[in-house]
């Protein structure tokens, strides 16, 4: 399976403006400019796409482990905070923080099943991984 998404950019890091769109049009011609990013400017950013991604993808791995361990959550709310350091041009960190009614499971239990989510989905893996690149200058 493969997803896509585009970015388009016009102009100076500073003043020029970008978008951004996705396979599945959940994202079409998305504002993202040097305010969205670094201020707080109208549009989105790299980081929030990123969080999301990380908090989605965490919680269905804690869903896929809590279901395989013969437990059903009755919701789960995971926060994923992402942290740019500007000055070093990295993500530092990604926090993520879980909050979920499980009946019937121990503390100890949860604990495990979530740090094994943490560890291994995908999008986790991914923020380890290597990256490719292949450019065309036209």
């Amino acid at each position: 399976m493969k997803r896509y998404a585009t970015a388009n950019w016009k102009g100076t890091g500073k003043e020029g403006k970008g978008s951004l769109t996705t396979q599945s049009k959940v994202l079409d011609n998305t504002q993202y400019a040097f305010g969205s990013r670094f201020e707080e400017g109208v549009g989105t950013n790299p980081e929030e796409l990123i969080a999301a991604a990380h908090a989605g993808c965490f919680t269905m791995k804690l869903i896929f482990n809590l279901t395989k361990a013969g437990f059903t959550p009755e919701n789960i709310d995971t926060h994923c905070e992402i942290t740019l350091d500007a000055d070093k041009g990295e993500i530092s960190t990604s926090n993520l923080t879980v909050k979920a009614k499980v009946p019937g499971i121990t503390k100890e239990k949860f604990d495990e099943l979530a740090a094994d989510a943490k560890v291994n989905c995908p999008v986790s893996k991914l923020l380890k991984a290597n990256i490719a690149c292949q450019a065309t200058l036209e």
